[in-house]
């Protein structure tokens, strides 16, 4: 139970309900309990009938006012019952609904070092299938623990009130039922949570597959697919095979243990009206119906008991990320002001899930307005630089300043707002093309929509779908090419108006006459605005204000694109064979 701590809070958040729902419970189960003491008398009237010691009138008129008696608690009692599952079952969903949000807003605070580490299908199942295993402990196990308490308590002091001999032997099977589900328990949460992690697994597998489905069919794979999803699935099957063999064990015994009781009743309660310390066969119908009537609470033990260990592993394995500490916080809370000027000072970076060092003593600075491009071989810590200036991670040693500014202490909302990024791997949503344009500005309007795309020189490639701008897209954008892909996403960065432009290699995909146009309108939409360009291409870093190379996480060359060129070193040299490159082409 120290996993399921966590929903504490939850439940206080909505005390009022539990309580309301609680108090409903003990009140209907009362109501309920009044037709085995109606059932005593009905026996009773009838023993008496039969002795001739009251009239037909009276017993008419005796039997009429106890069956209708029992008409109305039952009546009752259903009311109330139904009030209870919609107090107690409704704040299940109410926790259901924040804990996922409380989930949703911790994967948010996550570093994408998190996402290095963990797979979407894992992040999902968490997320689904665990949450919806806690609900079950936060709704149905709670109300049906409030109702078997209830039953027992009640039940007992009537049962002892009017056979304590006869109550006692009825009640010897439950320390053999309590020692069994203790046993039992431990076992269903061992397999439960091995349960979970396959569930994980096969998650995982299957959006992966979805994912990749183009590569698979490419490659000729489905078959090898199909095999090692089955394989994965039967392996799930087996496990959860073995955690239902062990819940299976337990309503077999409820139900044994039951009749067992009943067989006690009618034999003790025999032997006890035969001895005359009962005087009323009322009092053994009273018994035999109180004992089927926990049936269910008792049958309800086990499941319970179930639930719970089901959902105290589940809750384990989302405190595993909501115990995650992000290292990336926001110390300001009021909104800092973000203009542009960048500068970078001794600046080293190592990416922690790797041990890799990206960056060694960079040092570089780009005033508000002016355009800096960045030129480098693969990993050599282009894209790096973009996403410390996003604060996408925290450097290990030198200093970031934005407007003079540490950047740790700019409002991080402020700063990413303030920012427009274009990744290499452009993203897009499965949502119409209008739509992920707007991402970047959710109230622009159809025009500023057009616009941005115009600037992006893919306005003429989205009019030729059939729905044009309300075009809805597949998985990852997969409906578009490539190159129209990080032009949606160069449209979606443009409409944001940011005043930190990051661009990063987002033109590979495109032809250089295309390549040029877009250029020459981010020209135009950048002004005034601090733009960093990441590019294997000297087409897209020639009209930059400044131009650094990296090599290796350091800084080899810097410069105008003019002082470079007549500069023996990797610049001049890129230059000349994509010179050579565009010649031969022509």
């Amino acid at each position: 139970m120290k996993e399921l701590k966590h929903l504490n809070k939850y439940f206080l958040k909505y005390k009022n309900n539990l309580i309301f729902g609680i108090l409903i419970t003990i009140v209907a189960r009362i109501f309920i309990l009044f037709t085995p003491r109606y059932v005593k008398e009905i026996f009773e009237i009838i023993e008496l009938r039969t002795a001739g010691k009251i009239t037909e009138a009276a017993f008419k008129a005796s039997l009429t006012e106890d069956i209708l008696y029992i008409i109305g608690a039952s009546l009752i009692g259903a009311f109330l019952t139904f009030f209870m599952r919609q107090s107690i079952i409704n704040v299940s969903r109410y926790i259901e609904f924040d804990l996922k949000n409380e989930i949703y807003d911790q994967y948010q605070k996550l570093p994408l070092e998190f996402y290095k580490k963990n797979r979407t299908g894992d992040l999902m199942n968490r997320i689904s299938e665990d949450v919806g295993r806690v609900r079950m402990y936060a709704g149905p196990a709670i109300m049906y623990s409030i109702n078997t308490i209830t039953l027992f308590t009640i039940a007992f002091i009537y049962m002892f009130s009017e056979a304590p001999k006869l109550a006692f032997y009825t009640i010897i099977p439950l320390p053999i039922l309590s020692f069994a589900i203790y046993k039992l328990s431990k076992e269903i949460h061992k397999r439960s949570t091995v349960v979970q992690e396959y569930l994980s697994k096969l998650s995982t597998y299957t959006q992966e597959s979805f994912s990749g489905i183009s590569v698979i069919k490419a490659y000729g794979i489905e078959t090898q697919t199909s095999h090692n999803f089955d394989n994965l699935s039967q392996t799930s099957k087996q496990k959860q095979l073995s955690l239902v063999k062990v819940q299976a064990l337990f309503f077999p015994m409820m139900i044994l243990l039951i009749g067992a009781s009943n067989l006690l009743v009618i034999y003790i309660g025999g032997l006890e009206y035969i001895n005359g310390n009962i005087t009323s066969l009322g009092t053994i119908a009273e018994f035999i119906i109180y004992v089927n009537m926990l049936t269910w609470p008792v049958a309800t033990v086990g499941w319970v008991t179930s639930i719970i260990q089901q959902a105290e592993a589940s809750q384990k394995r989302i405190n595993e990320f909501l115990n995650i500490q992000p290292h990336i916080k926001n110390t300001v809370k009021q909104p800092t002001k973000i203009t542009g000027d960048i500068q970078f000072k001794n600046v080293s970076f190592t990416y922690g899930d790797t041990n890799i060092q990206a960056l060694k003593n960079i040092s570089f600075n780009v005033k508000h307005g002016e355009t800096l491009a960045i030129i480098g071989k693969t990993g050599s810590g282009k894209s790096t630089i973009l996403d410390l200036i996003g604060r996408l991670y925290d450097i290990n040693n030198g200093t970031i300043t934005i407007n003079n500014t540490d950047i740790k202490q700019h409002n991080l909302n402020s700063l990413r707002t303030r920012v427009g990024y274009v990744p290499q791997d452009a993203f897009l949503f499965s949502d119409s093309i209008k739509n992920n344009i707007k991402f970047g500005k959710e109230n622009a309007t159809d025009n500023d929509v057009i616009n941005a795309a115009k600037h992006a020189q893919v306005h003429k490639n989205i009019i030729k779908f059939n729905n044009d701008y309300d075009t809805i897209l597949g998985e990852r954008g997969i409906t578009l090419s490539g190159g129209q892909k990080q032009r949606v996403s160069i449209a979606r960065a443009i409409i944001k108006q940011p005043d930190i432009l990051l661009f990063d290699d987002c033109l590979s995909a495109v032809d250089t006459e295309t390549e040029e146009k877009i250029l020459n309108n981010l020209e135009k939409v950048s002004n005034n605005k601090t733009t960093i360009i990441v590019s294997h291409r000297i087409s897209s870093a020639k009209n930059a204000d400044k131009i650094i190379v990296l090599e290796n996480g350091e800084i080899k060359q810097q410069g105008t694109h003019e002082t470079l060129i007549n500069v023996d070193g990797y610049y001049k040299h890129l230059y000349l064979k994509q010179l050579n490159q565009t010649n031969t082409t022509n």
